[in-house]
């Protein structure tokens, strides 16, 4: 799966899909530092314990840097920012049963926000599964290095690689 670059000043408006999710009874917001257990839960049951793993660094910053899409107060989707690498998207996930419903687009602009509001003029969205969705939400496009391997393959430190 490929690395993505993902332009930041150009993002399409979260209104509308906040009003589309909202019109499911599906929220967004920024997680709050004890709902850990539940998120790493649901993560952990629903994804991998890898991307828990990765989530755990967004509940340890300030502010929390994980949104979560929530219907009648249960978690049903996740998105982090900052946590596999500086001006890295991810990792996200939306349980199956609510995806189509604008969840995830609403999720991964929110993210993007959050990241722009850092100061990044750019995203990475590291290991990319649906690539054409980025591509056609926020205008992504694939970053060609190492064969599409990217940070979730490397053997040595990027600080130490040859030049």
């Amino acid at each position: 799966m490929p690395d993505l670059l993902c332009p930041l000043l150009s993002l399409p408006a979260i209104g509308p899909h906040m009003q589309r999710i909202n019109a499911h009874g599906i929220h967004l917001r920024r997680a709050n530092p004890w709902e850990w257990t539940a998120l790493r839960t649901f993560i952990v049951g629903n994804f991998s314990e890898a991307w828990a793993d990765e989530t755990s660094v967004a509940m340890a910053r300030q502010p929390v840097s994980c949104f979560i899409a929530t219907h009648e107060n249960k978690i049903i989707g996740f998105a982090d920012y900052e946590c596999t690498r500086r001006g890295y998207f991810g990792p996200t996930g939306v349980l199956e049963s609510y995806r189509g419903k604008g969840v995830g687009t609403a999720l991964l602009l929110a993210a993007l926000v959050g990241l722009r509001d850092m100061g990044y003029t750019y995203a990475v969205i590291g290991g990319a599964g649906p690539v054409d969705f980025y591509r056609k939400t926020v205008g992504a496009i694939v970053i060609p290095f190492d064969e599409g391997r990217g940070v979730y393959h490397l053997k040595d430190d990027p600080a130490f690689a040859p030049s």
